[in-house]
């Protein structure tokens, strides 16, 4: 038995040492396909993404889509634009002839997702008061795909405006209490009630469940127990976000975190060499004249100058988008054929030699170094 039973063992070692080499390359290859599946479900497809998160677009400044959807009997057009990563503001203009407290069962409501970054580096948090949205673009590790997320938000109402400039976050509360300013405590005694001195966490706190401190001095990024104010200027200068959202990005914003806030009503950009515009109406009242135009153009150019794009543009659709901001992104056309010289003249004439410089003749780009 011994000598059967070393004899097998012996056989059995012999088979196992002329298997081995295979046995281990099968191993490494299941495990490097492990690893890659692993890699694979990591990166999640950017239609699975969470609403508002996109990838970067590796060329362009263009992210999103425009999509519809069906209302149901129980829902009001805020809750669809909550639902769907919009503010109130938003969801108005996309849909100005729904009702906004019972759109109706079966109601095609449109859901204004696409948008053009802001023109700013994108790093750390832009918030763009003039389109009521904060983006952030967090750091990623290796093998990650760069992305951006967006949310609605509520800002300063008029004579109490939230800060522009660069700042950053510095501290990160949750479960505040809140402190009514003196204007607050004053207003209170006007309607001759006395405003408590701290409000402590709970449904009652305007700031919500989380809070996150910025360097300038009284202002916040927070939740909200109001959240039907998201997209509309309604805060006393801080930024409010839909509590879900805030609890989101809460723990993953880090202390020390860049925060770029801006009042920029027109963007514009490039998508697979087509000019796009965007454009909002301004915080404050003011006409979008010739200063608005060229800015749009500025955009377009400095764009096209990195994308290596150049176009003649149609002047006339570019005003129509500048002198009424829906928020959409639109597409800008090429220029139209040039008209007879008489007529080009008049035209020219008229707009101030526009045409001219739109690159009708010389190319955009030439036009915009002039």
């Amino acid at each position: 038995m011994e000598h059967c039973s070393l004899t097998f063992t012996s056989g059995r070692s012999a088979n196992m040492r002329a298997f081995f080499p295979f046995r281990l390359w099968c191993l490494c290859l299941f495990a490097t396909l492990g690893l890659m599946v692993g890699s694979v479900q990591a990166e999640e497809p950017a239609d699975d993404w969470p609403k508002g998160h996109f990838p970067l677009p590796e060329a362009g400044d263009l992210i999103g889509e425009d999509y519809t959807v069906e209302a149901r009997a129980d829902v009001t057009l805020l809750d669809i634009a909550r639902e769907h990563n919009v503010g109130y503001e938003e969801i108005r203009r996309a849909n100005p002839e729904v009702s906004v407290w019972m759109p109706g069962e079966g109601t095609e409501v449109v859901i204004p997702a696409q948008r053009l970054l802001p023109p700013v580096p994108r790093e750390g948090i832009v918030i763009n008061v003039a389109e009521l949205r904060l983006y952030y673009y967090p750091e990623v590790g290796e093998g990650e795909t760069p992305r951006v997320e967006t949310y609605p938000i509520g800002i300063g109402r008029e004579g109490f405006d939230t800060p522009l400039g660069k700042t950053k976050t510095t501290m990160r509360i949750e479960n505040p209490a809140w402190y009514p300013p003196e204007s607050v405590r004053e207003e209170a005694q006007a309607r001759g009630e006395e405003a408590p001195r701290v409000v402590p966490p709970g449904p009652d706190n305007p700031l919500g469940d989380h809070a996150i401190l910025l360097g300038f001095d009284g202002y916040l990024i927070h939740g909200t127990n109001r959240p039907d104010g998201i997209g509309m200027r309604a805060s006393r200068g801080c930024i409010r976000m839909f509590p879900e959202d805030i609890a989101s990005v809460f723990d993953r914003i880090p202390v020390g975190t860049q925060v770029h806030i801006i009042d920029q009503p027109i963007k514009a950009g490039w998508h697979e060499g087509q000019p796009y515009v965007q454009a909002y109406e301004p915080l404050e009242a003011q006409e979008n004249g010739m200063s608005q135009l060229l800015e749009a153009l500025t955009l377009l150019g400095q764009s096209a100058d990195a994308e290596g794009q150049a176009m003649a543009l149609d002047y006339q659709q570019l005003r129509g988008v500048i002198d009424a901001p829906g928020g959409q992104v639109v597409a800008i056309q090429p220029a139209p054929e040039p008209e007879p010289e008489a007529e080009l003249a008049e035209v020219e004439s008229e707009a101030g030699g526009i045409y001219e410089h739109l690159g009708l003749k010389q190319g955009f780009i030439d036009a915009l170094e002039v």
